[in-house]
């Protein structure tokens, strides 16, 4: 391989693969994309392949219809079609959360569903109500009759998600009413049948909140995360398709990361680690936005990536190195040897740099490399990242 400059630190570049279809093999296509880079000398020991998980599923053809999450809604909480349904705490989302609310109500279509937002914002930041709104009325829970004839829309959508999530019940026939309060308990004051607990990261406390006084509860987890046609995450992790269905998370993604980690090994002698991304974790500062919707940055990593990025301050050290009256070459060759210490996380060497996870990291600049940009770069190889 050509040897990177040394004065080069980590990089990211996203690889074009062009349209990924289901019934392809996601294994050889990646392989096939990363040979091209081996054979231009771009490939080297110790780099990381990232793959995002909508590829990975969408050849996996792993997608569930409406009609299929209604009726498996309907057997798991053993309703009738005049059932009453609670959601609680969705996030506001379209692409995420508008066809798993309209399968659950296809699944009570004489019934009704209530839907619980918590508020003024989804737990990943989008505004469900105007924040000033909820301080002038001064209450913890929110009915349908304190909010009647305003119109709350998102600031960057511009999306009245009260309005809309509504609409996507009544379209089904089933009765819609919409609270808010970031009480889990309250939806149990309707009388519900069963409760979906809809929150992605803190759905098991919110859970075990409502099972303490309620026995019919499940997390969205619990849909589709086994048979043929499944996720680890369940509906979790989910993205809108086409034709009435849904694109579950990837399946099977430790096979696939070691699949495509031991082919690269075998024929191009070259050992990568590989895992599979999805959502970055970082909140956008100006839409106050944690873009997190799936459970986890990392759907499936090779074992490699299993621990902890550390570093030191190196500002903070050269500051005080060069108050100590060192020189340029003095300072470079301290903070040389400073790499290769292990040293203590709570030393003031290492103030600032809180370990992290590296799927977490790796999957995050993935993400904006590639799927936050769009940039039809299913695959990012990134180079001098784990040395």
């Amino acid at each position: 391989m050509n040897e990177i400059p040394d004065y080069i630190g980590p990089m990211a570049m996203g690889l074009k693969m062009g349209v990924i279809v289901p019934g392809m093999d996601i294994v050889d296509l990646t392989f096939r994309s990363v040979k091209r880079c081996y054979e231009d000398e771009l490939l080297d020991d110790g780099d990381v392949i990232c793959i995002t998980e909508s590829v990975v599923a969408r050849a996996q053809n792993n997608y569930v219809t409406v009609e299929e999450v209604s009726k498996e809604i309907r057997n798991i909480f053993e309703l009738s079609e005049d059932g009453t349904i609670g959601v609680v705490f969705p996030i506001t989302s379209r692409n995420r959360f508008s066809m798993i609310l309209r399968s659950i109500a296809e699944a009570v279509p004489k019934g009704k569903v209530i839907v619980q937002f918590s508020f003024p914002c989804d737990e990943v930041g989008n505004q469900t109500i105007c924040p000033e709104f909820v301080a002038n009325l001064g209450k913890d829970r929110i009915t349908m009759e304190d909010i009647e004839g305003m119109d709350f829309k998102h600031p960057i959508t511009d999306m009245n998600y009260i309005k809309y999530y509504q609409d996507i019940i009544a379209k089904t026939g089933a009765d819609a009413e919409v609270v808010l309060s970031n009480d889990p308990l309250y939806i149990l004051e309707y009388e519900p049948d069963a409760v979906i607990a809809a929150d992605i990261h803190t759905r098991t406390q919110t859970k075990k909140t409502i099972c303490a006084h309620f026995h019919n509860c499940i997390t969205l987890c619990e849909l589709f995360n086994d048979g043929e046609v499944y996720s680890h995450w369940g509906l979790l992790g989910s993205n809108m398709s086409s034709g009435g269905r849904l694109k579950l998370a990837p399946k099977d993604g430790d096979q696939v990361v070691g699949t495509i980690q031991k082919r690269i090994r075998d024929e191009l002698n070259v050992h990568v680690e590989v895992l599979i991304y999805g959502d970055g974790a970082y909140k956008d500062p100006t839409s106050g936005i944690y873009e997190l919707a799936d459970p986890s940055v990392t759907v499936a990593a090779t074992e490699g990536l299993n621990l902890f990025r550390r570093g030191f301050k190196f500002k903070y050290l050269a500051d005080t190195l060069h108050h100590e009256g060192k020189d340029v070459e003095e300072i470079e060759d301290i903070l040389r040897k400073k790499r290769a210490e292990s040293g203590s996380e709570s030393s003031m060497e290492r103030e600032g740099t809180t370990p992290r996870r590296m799927e977490d990291i790796l999957g995050s600049l993935a993400d904006l490399v590639s799927g936050s940009a769009d940039a039809g770069t299913p695959v990012v190889l990134v180079k001098n990242f784990l040395t």
